[in-house]
């Protein structure tokens, strides 16, 4: 039989698997509890059963070093020490991988008729209290703001044709000059917006966006701006130097 030792640390930081479960849990344990005890902490780790579990300490190096096998004895009498890992096997004829099958676990389910008759859902407290969508003053507001940025897009819009030339100023990044290809809505952002295929390869796509295509140019040659940054009017092309020898 395999000789006691005890340590010092109060505290010791193991590692703990099983034969029910894939994973590895790392977990901080008083060396003064005694077996019995720690079997029972370990029933929420592993879910098995304290009465059926068998335990082997493992050393750093992942080399067995023994059974922890008597119950009355302390964590802290074993060879215990940090990055050990102890090893739970699972005697009460359970399958392995049985409690991390979440498809097995049976689901509370409830209609939303009924739902909406509790007073201690979240629903109902943000009813109550008027937060998110319930806060009918605030939902009014933000659709009032949102119609308003959606009159000024409009506006915006107004004198900008597929075919003109134009150039895209945003604030912070360099003028850039192209062909109006697209005005309206799109399926990826709410508003209006403005296709643009520039004069060279400054852009992001081809036209299609999100398996949308919405109109046709060159890979990096096609964006989508805002109305607000896009001026039309007399802008020839460029030259950017991009194609010139090296």
């Amino acid at each position: 039989m395999s000789s006691l030792i005890v340590s010092s640390s109060p505290v010791v930081t193991v590692l703990i698997s099983s034969s029910l479960n894939t994973f590895t849990a790392e977990k901080r344990l008083d060396r003064g509890l005694t077996l019995a005890e720690f079997k029972c902490k370990l029933e929420l780790v592993v879910g098995s059963p304290a009465s059926c579990m068998d335990l082997q300490l493992f050393s750093t190096e992942n080399t067995f070093i023994q059974n922890l096998d008597q119950d009355d004895a302390l964590l802290g009498s074993y060879p215990v020490d940090d990055g050990c890992r102890i090893h739970v096997i699972d005697k009460s004829g359970a399958k392995a991988g049985e409690y991390e099958d979440l498809s097995r676990v049976e689901k509370y389910e409830i209609s939303q008729e009924a739902y909406e008759k509790r007073t201690d859902s979240v629903r109902s407290f943000l009813k109550k209290n008027k937060v998110g969508k319930f806060n009918e003053e605030e939902a009014a507001q933000k659709a009032a703001e949102h119609e308003r940025k959606l009159e000024e897009e409009r506006l915006a819009a107004e004198p900008i044709t597929p075919g003109s030339r134009c150039e895209v100023r945003v604030v912070g990044q360099p003028n850039k000059r192209g062909t109006v290809m697209y005005v309206g809505s799109t399926d990826f952002k709410p508003g209006i917006w403005v296709g643009v295929k520039y004069d060279e390869p400054l852009g992001k796509h081809d036209g299609s966006v999100e398996g949308q295509r919405y109109f046709t140019c060159s890979p990096k040659y096609g964006a989508f701006v805002k109305p607000q940054f896009v001026v039309v009017g007399d802008f020839p092309e460029e030259d950017y130097g991009l194609d010139d020898e090296m």
